[in-house]
C-alpha cells in the first residue's frame, strides 16, 4: 500500500517527537512492504512566524492532498502570554479542524502496568481502565457565533450553536466504536439547563434505538467528571460535545500518569490527523528530553484509523509496551532508573521493530 501523509511538527517539541514518530513510521513501511511518501509543512507559532499566518493556504492544500497528516503541536509562550495578541497559534488549529472538517476527535485512555504508581488515583481504581473518549471538535462554543465582547470591554459572550447532522454524525461514530469494543455508550450533556444538550439528547435517543445491542446510558457532564474519577472502569466509549470533551479528556488523561502517554485521532471529511495531546511543552525544547511515545502511538492510530492496517499498528503498541517493560523511558515517567533521552526512546522502539 502507499501512505502519502502530511508532517506537520508545529512548535516546542513538536519537531522533536515527530522525527522519532515518522522513523517508527518508515521502520514499519519498511518491515510491512508499504510505500512511504510523506511531505512537511509549517503550523502554529512558526508559520506565524514565518508567515505570518498560524495555518497557511500550502499546509492547508498538502494536508488536503494527503491520506492523513501526522502532527506534532502548536503554541509558543511569546503568544500565550499576550492576551492582545492579534494572530495566535490556536487560531491556525481551529481552522485546519474546521477547513479539514475534522468532526471527532478520538482519545483512547488506557493505564499502563509500569504507570500505575504516577497516577493520582489509587491502583485499584485505575487497573485495567480502558475507555475511548469521542469529542465532537468543530461545533459548540469554540466555533458560535456571534462571538466577541462590548465596545466598553465590560461585557463578553460567546455562542453554543449545533445542528441535528453534526450531532447525528458524531453519535453514529460513537455508535460504531462502541459495536466494536464492549458494546457500551455514554453520551454526556446537559440537557437539564442547556437548549443545545436537549438537542443532543433528543437526537441521540433517536439513533439509539437503530443500535439496540448497544447499552446506552445518559450522563450529566459534572455527574461524569465525577464518575471518572470514582470509578474509570466503568467507561467503555463516551461521546460529547466539544467544551465538555476538552475538559473531560484532559481529566481522564491524568488516569494513565503521563500526559506524555496519550494519543489522539481526529476524524475528518476530508482527511484526518494523528497527534499527542500534551502540547507543546516549550521549557523541555531543543533538550532531547521530550516524551516521545503518544507521538509514536498517535502513529498507530494513523495505521489503523487512516489505512485499516491493524498489524502495523499493533506491533508499534507492542514495541511501546516492550520499551516501558524495559524501562527504555524518558525522564517524566523514569522510575528508580535512567532516563533516556527522545532519540534513544525513539531508535529503541525502531530496532525493536526491526527485529521482530
Amino acid at each position: 500500500m502507499k501512505l502519502n501523509i502530511a508532517v506537520l511538527p508545529g512548535d516546542g517539541i513538536g519537531p522533536e517527537i515527530i522525527a522519532q514518530a515518522l522513523d517508527v513510521t518508515k521502520a514499519i513501511c519498511a518491515k510491512f512492504n508499504h510505500e512511504l511518501a510523506y511531505k512537511e509543512a509549517l503550523v502554529g507559532a512558526i508559520a506565524i512566524d514565518k508567515t505570518g499566518n498560524p495555518y497557511p493556504q500550502e499546509t492547508h492544500e498538502l494536508c488536503m492532498n494527503s491520506d492523513a497528516v501526522l502532527f506534532g503541536a502548536i503554541g509558543d509562550p511569546k503568544y500565550d502570554n499576550n492576551p492582545s495578541a492579534k494572530v495566535r497559534p490556536e487560531q491556525g488549529l481551529l481552522k485546519m479542524r474546521k477547513d479539514l472538517g475534522l468532526y471527532a476527535n478520538l482519545r483512547p485512555i488506557n493505564t499502563f502496568p509500569s504507570l500505575l504508581h504516577k497516577s493520582p488515583l489509587r491502583p485499584d481504581l485505575v487497573e485495567g481502565a480502558d475507555f475511548m473518549c469521542v469529542r465532537e471538535l468543530t461545533g459548540g462554543l469554540y466555533f458560535g457565533r456571534p462571538q466577541g465582547r462590548s465596545e466598553d470591554g465590560n461585557t463578553a459572550y460567546d455562542t453554543c450553536v449545533y445542528t441535528r447532522e453534526e450531532i447525528e454524525r458524531i453519535v453514529r461514530l460513537a455508535y460504531k466504536l462502541a459495536g466494536q469494543r464492549n458494546k457500551k455508550l455514554t453520551i454526556v450533556d446537559k440537557a437539564n439547563v442547556l437548549c443545545s444538550s436537549r438537542l443532543w439528547r433528543q437526537v441521540s435517543q433517536e439513533i439509539e434505538k437503530e443500535f439496540p445491542d448497544i447499552e446506552t446510558e445518559y450522563m450529566f457532564v459534572d455527574n461524569a467528571a465525577m464518575q471518572i474519577i470514582q470509578w474509570p472502569k466503568r467507561f467503555d466509549v463516551l461521546v460529547t460535545e466539544n467544551l465538555f470533551g476538552d475538559i473531560l479528556t484532559d481529566e481522564a488523561s491524568v488516569i494513565t500518569g503521563s500526559l506524555g502517554m496519550l494519543p489522539s485521532a481526529s476524524i475528518g471529511i476530508h482527511t484526518s490527523v494523528f497527534e499527542p495531546i500534551h502540547g507543546s511543552y516549550p521549557q523541555a525544547a531543543g533538550k532531547n528530553i521530550a516524551n516521545p511515545l503518544a507521538t509514536i502511538l498517535s502513529a498507530a492510530l494513523m495505521f489503523e484509523y487512516a489505512f485499516d492496517l491493524k498489524k502495523e499498528g499493533a506491533l508499534i503498541r507492542k514495541a511501546v509496551d516492550a520499551s516501558m517493560e524495559q524501562k527504555i523511558v524518558t525522564e517524566d515517567i523514569a522510575f528508580e532508573g535512567k532516563a533516556y533521552s527522545t532519540t534513544e526512546v525513539g531508535k529503541w522502539i525502531v530496532n525493536y521493530i526491526q527485529n521482530s
